[in-house]
């Protein structure tokens, strides 16, 4: 007899070979353009139109593009170690990776998303969730450095994140995986009795500086909340998130969370939940967590920090709503006048639009309420439905918008793109990928003025797109082209880690906003030594500092006396002032530190406890100079 989860996989495979020739039926499709080299050919010298940042998923990390010749310029380390630079080993660094359970030096980051102005990207922060220990990241795209890391409280699995308000006034982050909260020793099947809670939680981003704190968590039921987005313009005060296995199955969900015909998208009023804060209504809550923070040119500063505000909705009337959608979604996304809500149900035959001002008519309305869940209101399903796209695909799970009309599905089941106008919901055209699309990106597709011109479909698979690398291949992107009446596919390529989301940016937003290097005479770090002449040894008992210098071709001091089992810091300072000069500085065989790039007029800092006697190099490791292999020295370790 086959059991429960084959039997959906077989019925799930009957309805693909039985649905798919309908779904493209009067639909073009797009094919490979016959330009398409010299459409994405960026020649010698010349500059890419657009960065995409892509979240790295079980990297950590975050990584950059230019588009279209996809060509890899940087990895941003954020949430995991990174030996190419040492970040998360030095002792300027190290900090940043500091959680309330310790030192973690690695997560799993899913969702990009940029700081806009009036809901238009302005080119000044990245952010980045981790959803394995739940926190925020802020970029700075002047450096392109995380530069603070906020860890979230009473949460678990921040998937749901970091998805910005209009001005970026806040980022919003919920709960994936729901648990008792605070957390508690209790029976796992208590959660099909509601007994796990979820949270939304409102961070607060600082206009002028972009530092991060938490103003309010709210107390919501205890489903999985997922890819989610803030309203814009007419729904300004208003953040969406989608749910899922709200049945409450704590066993083989992909059949006890696969019950019900509909699942939710939770619509939250940030703006009303931050009045009743301020009205009393929030109560003083539990919970440690931490806050990293990198100032320019200083070491980390990690803040142990305890308790927020928490509200409950039954608290505050007319906050949360809770909208039908088929079924089991994804991905929650709002078009660019703010009027349209679409859900991406991941086993839904539709793609489902609701209406935000249908959703504001009857939102307090009796009769247009089916139930009420933990005191928020369930408005039924055809009270604030605007329309449905019909048979688009299989497996929707993300839309975004050009800013022309129409708006762009990924498809995971189907491995497609699909391409249907908003109000008329028809199907216009299927982009097929190659293989099982996540994620998608627009050039400011989910901006109020989207940029159009490009899309990138991050793929899960792609079995026979490249060469065999063994068992596992690398995931992909594939860049369309959506400038005209129909989209083509221009080039696939191999991307860093599973990127789950990413942001794209116009260049033109970022790159003469730049920083070159770090001015010697701002440097403020207190181990900074600013001219060759100030280089020195001190010698504090059993710890040296050496006050180092590096420049081409050369460290001062160039000789290290030390004696076995003393701690040396090695607090180096790359003299250049150039661009694209960093100097390398690593010594040979040190355990537990790895290499350390310091950029022109920044300091950083090498721990090393000297090992057992012998003579131990050390070199620059970034190649500098036509002298660079000269610039070697030694330490002599006594007994």
């Amino acid at each position: 007899m086959l059991k429960k989860s084959n039997i959906i996989l077989v019925t799930l495979g009957i309805i693909l070979f039985a649905f798919l020739p309908n779904c493209k039926k009067g639909a073009a499709t797009a094919t490979l353009a016959s330009d398409a080299a010299s459409r994405v050919y960026v020649a010698p010298g010349e500059k890419d139109e657009v960065y995409a940042f892509l979240s790295g998923g079980f990297s950590g990390q975050m990584s950059v593009y230019g588009i279209p010749s996809a060509r890899l310029f940087k990895i941003i380390p954020v949430f995991s170690v990174f030996p190419e630079n040492g970040y998360g080993f030095d002792e300027e660094t190290k900090d940043m990776l500091k959680t309330t359970h310790g030192y973690v030096p690695w997560d799993d980051s899913h969702h990009v998303e940029a700081s806009m102005t009036d809901g238009k990207q302005d080119g000044r922060w990245m952010f980045l969730n981790a959803n394995n220990t739940p926190r925020l990241a802020r970029i700075d795209l002047k450096s392109f450095e995380t530069k603070e890391i906020l860890e979230i409280p009473n949460t678990a699995g921040n998937h749901a994140s970091p998805f910005a308000t209009e001005n970026t006034e806040y980022l919003m982050a919920a709960t994936r995986f729901s648990v008792p909260v605070p957390q508690s020793n209790v029976s796992i099947d208590s959660f099909s009795k509601g007994g796990f809670k979820g949270t939304v939680t409102m961070v607060k981003v600082d206009k002028n500086t972009g530092r991060l704190s938490i103003e309010l968590q709210v107390l919501v039921p205890g489903f999985d909340y997922d890819l989610s987005h803030c309203g814009k313009k007419k729904s300004h005060d208003w953040c969406f998130f989608s749910s899922y296995n709200s049945e409450q199955a704590h066993k083989m969900l992909e059949v006890g969370a696969s019950k019900k015909d509909k699942d939710f998208i939770l619509a939250f009023n940030w703006v009303r939940a931050k009045e009743c804060k301020d009205q009393g209504k929030a109560y003083n809550f539990g919970g440690e967590y931490v806050n990293n923070y990198k100032e320019e040119n200083k070491a980390a500063v990690s803040t142990k920090l305890s308790g927020v505000k928490m509200l409950n909705p039954k608290d505050c009337p007319g906050m949360m709503y809770y909208m039908p959608t088929p079924k089991s979604p994804h991905g929650t996304d709002v078009d660019s006048t703010g009027e349209y809500i679409v859900g991406g149900g991941k086993l839904a035959s539709v793609i489902p639009v609701h209406s935000f001002s249908k959703m504001i008519e009857v939102k307090d309305k009796k009769e247009h309420h089916s139930t009420e869940i933990e005191g928020i209101p369930v408005l039924k399903y055809e009270s604030t439905l605007a329309g449905e796209v019909q048979k688009p695909c299989l497996g929707p799970l993300h839309t975004e918008f050009d800013g022309q009309g129409y708006a762009y599905t990924s498809c995971f089941v189907s491995s497609e793109v699909v391409k249907w106008k908003l109000g008329t919901w028809e199907v216009v055209q299927h982009l097929p990928a190659y293989y099982s699309v996540g994620h998608l990106s627009i050039v400011g597709g989910s901006s109020t003025e989207p940029y159009g011109k490009y899309l990138i479909a991050m793929n899960k698979i792609t079995k026979d797109r490249f060469l065999p690398v063994g068992m596992e291949l690398p995931q992909s992107a594939q860049l369309y082209d959506i400038s005209s009446g129909k989209a083509e596919l221009l080039s696939d390529f191999p991307t860093v880690g599973e990127p789950h989301y990413s942001q794209m940016i116009p260049a033109k937003l970022i790159m003469d906003k730049t920083a070159k290097l770090f001015p010697l005479e701002e440097n403020k770090h207190p181990y900074a030594t600013k001219s060759e002449n100030d280089a020195r040894i001190v010698k504090l008992g059993n710890v040296t500092h050496i006050y180092m210098t590096a420049i081409r071709s050369h460290f001062k001091p160039d000789i290290i006396e030390a004696r076995s089992g003393e701690t040396l810091y090695f607090h180096v300072t790359n003299l250049e002032q150039d661009y694209d000069i960093p100097h390398g500085f690593a010594i040979g065989s040190a355990p537990n530190m790895t290499n350390l790039l310091i950029m022109p007029g920044e300091t950083r800092t090498f721990k090393w406890v000297a090992p057992k006697p012998g003579i131990y190099p050390f070199y620059c490791t970034d190649f500098c100079s036509a002298l660079h292999q000269e610039m070697q020295q030694y330490i002599r370790v006594s007994p």
